[in-house]
């Protein structure tokens, strides 16, 4: 990605001895770092809704190996991960990020970006994206789990000789996966919202640093 970007980029850069270059070195480093960071991060989301709707439907004792982050995830998180990262490579998003990766040199030249003390801000404006876009996604599982708890109440009562526990167990899992089978079409309104999300946190980054 470096040697396709520096082709693009026409960059003048001055410094001053070696240690100038070193230090030019790390402060782009440091830009990279803290760009993809914020970028990378919204594509957590999905872990974390996989994470939560595991946890309804009785799959979250069940861990994968996540080769692209190298950190334990769950099965639906995984499907999530996945079948998103599908979405956008179909529609070519990977262009536009490539684009505003580009776009970056032209709002931050090199050697110029300054570090702000107050990126927390952006972090924590974006923790409540996080946790708003991740509970829009595990809504329908939340309420069909839901329903299903209340009607094993309600037969736990009727039938208190049924042993609810075993029932319940099965009957998550079925209500789950058939919840998953009807949100595969809601699937591409995923895609869309960690996208949108991508894009303005490396907006916000760029403006920040610039």
């Amino acid at each position: 990605m470096a040697i396709i970007v520096f082709q693009v980029i026409p960059a003048e850069i001055s410094y001053d001895g070696v240690i100038g270059f070193a230090a030019l070195i790390i402060k782009e480093a440091m830009v990279g770092f803290i760009v993809g960071f914020f970028a990378n991060v919204s594509y957590y989301i999905l872990n974390f809704a996989g994470q939560m709707i595991d946890m309804e439907i009785g799959f979250s004792m069940v861990n994968q190996l996540d080769p692209v982050s190298n950190i334990q995830t769950t099965i639906t998180g995984n499907y999530y991960s996945y079948i998103v990262m599908l979405i956008m490579l179909a529609t070519n998003l990977h262009h536009y990020i490539i684009r505003a990766l580009v776009d970056t040199y032209k709002v931050i030249p090199v050697g110029k970006a300054v570090i702000n003390p107050n990126m927390h801000v952006l972090m924590i404006n974006f923790m409540k994206e996080y946790f708003i876009i991740g509970f829009r996604i595990v809504l329908p599982v939340f309420a069909g789990i839901l329903i299903v708890n209340a009607i094993l109440a309600i037969l736990a009562k009727i039938a208190p000789q049924l042993n609810m526990f075993v029932i319940g167990l099965q009957l998550k899992v079925m209500v789950g996966l058939f919840i998953l089978f009807l949100l595969v079409l809601f699937t591409p309104n995923v895609s869309r919202f960690i996208s949108d999300q991508i894009m303005e946190m490396i907006k916000a980054s760029i403006k920040a640093l610039s």
